[in-house]
């Protein structure tokens, strides 16, 4: 456990033991590392990362109102990770956009046709020519050719949280036909 990590549960707990100036420390301590964590998860997901700062604060207002729930003694880092995550998506579900899952969730789907169990190349194939040219060409270039999310992003000339959610919702159509063809 690093030196801040050990700070900040020192902090926690002389806060929840009622010293009032160790608790104000803690949040400008943690304030601008739950600011960190929100603003690269906003700009992995392609939203403008000018949201944070509501973000932040509904976080350090959860941790307010939360604090009691922290367990003395346990890492703070994950504790607030967690609260921030958790904010995060609530946010992006109140403007109506989408949580997007990582590519990386989707290994078996990247894998190439040949190489997934029980579906045959040409089934794949027959199922990515019904997809739109947009969907079909980010899969190709991201399950065929390999690219990256930013390399896909780059060619196609589209903004890399656009990339991503092309290839949902190209794996949830594929998902959807391959279903009904079972």
């Amino acid at each position: 456990m690093d030196d801040r990590e050990q700070r900040w549960m020192q902090l926690m707990q002389a806060a929840l033991g009622g010293d009032q100036p160790a608790y104000q420390r803690l949040l400008r301590e943690i304030a601008p590392a739950i600011r960190s964590v929100v603003e690269r998860r906003l700009w992995r997901m392609g939203a403008p990362t000018g949201e944070s700062e509501d973000v932040v604060q509904e976080t350090l207002l959860a941790v307010h109102l939360k604090r009691h729930t922290w367990r003395v003694g346990d890492p703070l880092g994950p504790w607030l990770r967690t609260i921030a995550r958790n904010k995060l998506i609530d946010h992006l579900r109140r403007r109506g956009r989408r949580v997007e899952v990582p590519v990386e969730d989707f290994a078996e789907m990247l894998a190439a046709p040949e190489e997934r169990p029980g579906t045959e190349a040409e089934d794949v194939e027959r199922h990515l020519a019904l997809l739109p040219d947009k969907q079909r060409s980010v899969i190709r270039s991201i399950a065929v050719d390999g690219a990256s999310v930013g390399e896909t992003a780059e060619r196609m000339k589209m903004a890399p949280g656009a990339v991503r959610v092309t290839l949902h919702r190209a794996f949830a159509s594929l998902s959807a036909r391959l279903k009904a063809d079972e």
